[in-house]
């Protein structure tokens, strides 16, 4: 799912929030009226026509005619008839000179469709928007004030909701736009400098984008090497875009007084396997851009670091568009934009966990209202996600970003059963570390029980439980490799 989708429930309590609306700031503020111009480019396979020119009627509304360069509609190759003649006829007669149709000739996706507008684009600005948005009035003028500003910025609209079967708008709250390790985007709060400030209506500094609407400088955004066409369909593209700019000189942003509404649709018009595009564009982002902490990619997609079988292509042209801008370390984004992102440097081996006594079944993280792992068929996803690190701790579960989704082993002296908890809120850290090495015992460093698998009239079978050593082997699929 892609994270524009879900509603940002963001807030922060005590005193930051006096000025709960920025609302009646933004309806205050002027503009220079000598502006840089935009292009439109919306992206579209097989919409509806109503929704496209619901789109286009709101750009052309709201967005100050002498600022409106053209609107581009790319279509990635629909079969839908009503998308061909009927649609060149309307927005011909309707904005004659104004609306630029490209289609392509195979389904492209949405990263290279992008490209293909961008190429069509003569104005100064390039806006990149779904074909299924609506914008709000004076959403133009803020956007374009910050990049006559400094060409370098990317600017975010804010992005409120329409409700796809209603057609109401509902506003969400102002938010950065952030990712975790598989690099699936997501809401997260504003930074803290932010907050402290107390002006709701400033620009939010923001890591990445969601990705269905973003404003760049058309020139800069060549320079920077547009997006990577050598992902497939979308995802990872705007995590790749927001690294990029902060790594090679430039920022992104989102402006809370700019705001452009979004369907979210139930049906996709991409196929529905896009994970699978989503993981072999992140291992693109990661080997161009993460330096060592693209083995949390890997980590977080369950994949080993060597002969893992995916072809994510040729990079080379990235690496080299790297070298070229001269770009930071990935470490230095971490530090400096994105500090509340997690990592997990002191990671020895990932993956799914499994007995030597019932190689089937994997460790799993269970029902967390039980707070005890249990035993499961393997999978591989995320509630099988083991972790052992260098400390002798175990995690299950997905790996978080700027919030942990994990929860480690524990043997708590008087369970018969290993214990899942957030080790952060155990006092006697013993209890949460264990002596292992692959292919040996699992032991409790403070009570030296050994983690085992028994035969048990339960599902699947077998039950995991904390005796006496009998000698079981562990092991967990992969190791760790800098």
């Amino acid at each position: 799912m892609r994270a524009h989708d879900q509603a940002p429930k963001l807030h922060r309590t005590g005193t930051h929030l006096k000025k709960s609306s920025n609302a009646k700031w933004c309806k205050k503020a002027s503009f220079p009226r000598d502006l840089p111009n935009i292009s439109l480019i919306f992206i579209f396979v097989n919409e509806a026509l109503s929704v496209i020119l619901r789109s286009v009627h709101s750009a052309v509304n709201h967005t100050p005619a002498h600022l409106l360069k053209e609107i581009i509609l790319v279509d990635d190759y629909s079969d839908d008839e009503q998308l061909k003649g009927p649609l060149e006829d309307y927005v011909n007669k309707r904005y004659p000179g104004m609306v630029k149709i490209v289609r392509n000739q195979k389904r492209e996706g949405l990263i290279r469709a992008r490209i293909e507008g961008w190429k069509a684009a003569s104005g100064e600005v390039t806006g990149f928007f779904d074909a299924h948005v609506e914008f709000t009035p004076s959403w133009a003028e803020p956007v374009l004030t910050r990049i006559k500003e400094d060409h370098k910025r990317i600017i975010l609209p804010s992005i409120d909701n329409i409700k796809h079967e209603s057609f109401e708008l509902e506003r969400y709250e102002n938010s950065g736009h952030g990712y975790n390790w598989e690099l699936w985007c997501m809401y997260i709060n504003p930074p803290k400098q932010w907050w402290d400030d107390g002006d709701t209506s400033a620009p939010i500094r923001t890591p990445a984008m969601i990705g269905c609407s973003f404003v760049v400088n058309r020139d800069y955004f060549g320079h920077l090497g547009l997006l990577d066409s050598g992902m497939d369909v979308y995802g990872g593209e705007n995590i790749e875009l927001g690294i990029k700019v902060w790594l090679c000189g430039g920022s992104m942003e989102v402006l809370p007084c700019s705001r452009v509404a979004h369907i979210a649709r139930m049906k996709k018009p991409y196929h529905s396997n896009i994970a699978s595009s989503t993981r072999r564009n992140a291992l693109r982002v990661a080997e161009v851009w993460m330096d060592h902490f693209k083995s949390h990619v890997y980590l977080a997609w369950n994949i080993p670091m060597e002969n893992h079988g995916i072809d994510y292509g040729d990079i080379s042209q990235r690496v080299a568009l790297r070298k070229s801008l001269h770009c930071k370390n990935f470490e230095w984004y971490l530090d400096n934009v994105y500090p509340e992102m997690r990592r997990y440097n002191n990671t020895l081996f990932y993956g799914e966990i499994r007995s030597s006594k019932a190689t089937h079944l994997c460790m799993d993280q269970g029902e967390k209202v039980n707070h005890t792992a249990t035993l499961h068929p393997c999978h591989g996803m995320g509630p099988q996600l083991g972790r052992y690190t260098k400390e002798g701790q175990f995690f299950l579960g997905a790996l978080g970003s700027t919030g942990e989704e994990t929860r480690c082993l524990m043997d708590d002296q008087v369970s018969n059963f290993p214990q899942l908890l957030n080790c952060d809120k155990v006092s006697n850290t013993r209890l949460t570390t264990w002596h292992f090495s692959q292919n040996e015992s699992i032991v409790n460093r403070a009570t030296g029980r050994c983690l085992e698998v028994i035969q048990a009239n339960v599902y699947f079978g077998h039950s995991l439980v904390l005796q006496t050593c009998s000698g079981q082997r562990w092991s967990i699929k992969n190791t760790m490799k800098q």
